[in-house]
């Protein structure tokens, strides 16, 4: 794990959709695990929710549609259970610990801020394969609230200890985007999740990038750029 340095600015990383390419994995095993279940979600909504807490996520899709406490523990096992099947498989997106890298060659603190925990971030981890930049991360199991409350953002922050006008976040959905702003701190978007440039901006995006790769190719002219801290 990277040491703290001098450095007084923090780049905070979604990591489904921003650093690895897993979004569209929990919208095929959500969607088995709802069929299961003799539930119909169509994959489209599925889809919008991604970046939500496990909870969260089944509160946005099912409301109080007759649901019990055993079935959203059913759902959340089922889900976990057939993505845990991809884990020793997940594929980074395309520069993606090359970007981490730069940035903490640039003097920026690298946190990951992610609803994942246990053994799913750590596959994460290793797909992405840069922990020797990273910091730390915060995962659902550090915080009350998941996005698009602040408290993922904010704990990842403290983490790096600095002011939210010092740190970035980079996400991939809109719950990223609101998140970020009810912190306090810069939301930079990659359109690599699937959510169109226009929702993202709506929720609070000042830059949109293609992905990883994009924005490291942009990095002297993005909002990440050397700057004094």
């Amino acid at each position: 794990m990277a040491s703290k340095r001098d450095a007084t600015r923090a780049a905070i990383f979604d990591v489904d959709g921003t650093l690895v390419d897993t979004n569209h994995l929990h919208v095929v095993t959500w969607w088995e695990a709802f069929r299961q279940a003799g539930r119909h979600v169509p994959m489209r909504e599925i889809h919008r929710a991604v970046g939500l807490s496990g909870g969260d996520l089944l509160d946005h899709l099912l409301g109080d549609d007759g649901r019990s406490p055993e079935e959203d523990e059913q759902l959340t096992a089922a889900h976990h259970a057939l993505y845990a099947t991809y884990f020793e498989r997940l594929p980074a997106l395309d520069a993606a610990g090359d970007l981490l890298r730069a940035l903490a060659g640039r003097g920026w603190q690298i946190v990951l801020a992610t609803s994942a925990s246990g053994a799913e971030l750590a596959a994460l981890r290793r797909a992405i394969d840069a922990d020797d930049v990273i910091l730390g991360a915060t995962s659902a199991d550090d915080v009350a609230d998941g996005k698009p409350a602040p408290d993922p953002v904010r704990q990842a922050r403290e983490l790096a200890a600095v002011p939210s006008e010092q740190a970035v976040f980079i996400g991939d959905t809109v719950w990223d985007m609101k998140a970020a702003v009810r912190d306090g701190v810069t939301p930079v978007a990659v359109l690599s999740g699937g959510i169109p440039a226009a929702d993202l901006k709506t929720a609070g995006a000042q830059a949109v990038y293609r992905d990883p790769a994009d924005i490291l190719e942009h990095l002297h002219t993005s909002l990440l750029a050397d700057r004094e801290p």
